[in-house]
């Protein structure tokens, strides 16, 4: 079994950090760890991971160094940890799936599908110009979309507010029709107060899921909150493990888990977590506005979790000003999507070749990206 003998690591824009690893037998694997905004913190996390325990480890053994990286400190989980085991696990799922010739999903059971739902994101932070945005996206293809419900709102907030929201979704529908997915994300922008009434007012237009309606420590409001409304509940990109979705799980209100890849402890964490809610009847729709690496391990999940039914992906999201997704594989076509569709990818490990040469490059570049400190009329910090 080949040996962990050396990593890299490479802070790319417009916000990724991604990990290169080798094997005493020159295989190499990519993982994808990043908190966007803190690569530099993971960055150190992931460092602290390989040169107090990987290197020389038996690169075969992912479990097993998913246990040791996890369990093996007294203070456990949180999203700098769990992002910086998640970029470790896909590598190392990388280099299995390379060895053995066969892609990641093989390994798991095989695919339970041959392609994906996947949707495009419109509208930016401050959502605007959307139902213009919304029929060019699906003139392009795509059958399902996303914006953010509202900008920054205040605790409580004036009906105008609320009505501005829910026109907006009225005029993308409108764009659209019937056809087509939409997804509202309330960016955990929303006390439990208004999120209880942008639901209501949102719910005649009929979205395809409402998104971290409330911040994920606010989870226990989520079966009120679901109370009025019909239209799925969809949260979980800011939690980590399966032990924080048991609970949302549990209650029964959520219909949607969105763990992301490359924050909640990688491929082998979110197979587990997407088997665990496939048994309370939850759908899986993977987050990532992130990078080839991290969407690469996405589809290898979908492609076996029965209960996976769409993929968020970040091409020509609005983050993604200076670089994107197909910038760094060699072979970009590996993500063309068809008929609103992305294909499994099957070549071995990952499925994906990145472009060393071009990530080499681009990690001469200053990347120092933050998201925005918005505050509201009053000076004080609004959520973003």
């Amino acid at each position: 079994m080949s040996e962990i003998v050396d990593y890299e690591l490479f802070e790319v824009p417009p916000r990724w950090l991604f990990l290169r690893v080798e094997t005493d037998e020159g295989t190499v694997g990519w993982g994808e760890p990043v908190v966007e905004g803190r690569s530099k913190t993971v960055k150190t996390a992931v460092e602290e991971l390989f040169e107090s325990y990987l290197l020389g480890k038996a690169a075969g053994r992912i479990e097993d160094h998913w246990q040791a990286m996890y369990r093996g400190g007294f203070y456990r989980g949180g999203p700098v940890l769990m992002s910086a085991i998640a970029g470790v696990d896909q590598a190392l799922w990388d280099i299995k799936g390379k060895e053995l010739g066969v892609p990641v999903h093989d390994l798991l059971g095989g695919a339970a599908r041959d392609r994906i739902r996947v949707y495009q994101w419109i509208g930016g932070d401050r959502p605007t110009d959307v139902a213009e945005q919304a029929r060019e996206r699906v003139e392009a293809g795509f059958t399902a979309l996303k914006m953010n419900a509202t900008e920054e709102i205040e605790r409580v907030d004036d009906p105008a507010t609320v009505d501005a929201a829910a026109t907006r979704l009225r005029e993308v529908r409108e764009a659209v029709g019937d056809e087509v997915g939409i997804g509202v994300d309330f960016h955990g922008r929303v006390s439990k107060p208004m999120a209880k009434r942008l639901v209501a007012a949102l719910d005649p237009h009929d979205p395809m899921f409402v998104e971290e309606p409330v911040l994920s420590g606010h989870n226990d409001a989520l079966p009120d909150i679901a109370a009025h409304t019909t239209a799925p509940i969809a949260t979980g990109e800011r939690m980590y493990s399966r032990w924080e979705f048991k609970e949302v799980f549990e209650d029964g209100a959520v219909d949607v888990i969105q763990p992301d890849l490359s924050h909640a402890g990688g491929i082998t964490e979110v197979r587990k977590i997407a088997a665990m809610a496939e048994a309370y009847d939850v759908a899986l729709a993977p987050h990532c506005p992130l990078g080839p690496i991290a969407l690469a391990a996405c589809l290898q999940v979908d492609a076996c979790a029965p209960n996976a039914f769409i993929q968020e992906q970040s091409l020509d999201i609005h983050y993604n000003e200076t670089s994107d997704v197909l910038d760094y594989l060699a072979d970009p076509s590996v993500f063309d999507y068809e008929d609103g569709y992305a294909a499994i990818p099957d070549a071995p490990g990952l499925g994906i070749e990145v472009d060393e040469a071009h990530v080499r490059e681009q990690a001469e570049r200053d990347v120092d990206w933050h998201n925005p400190v918005w505050r509201h009329a009053d000076g004080s910090v609004a959520e973003w």
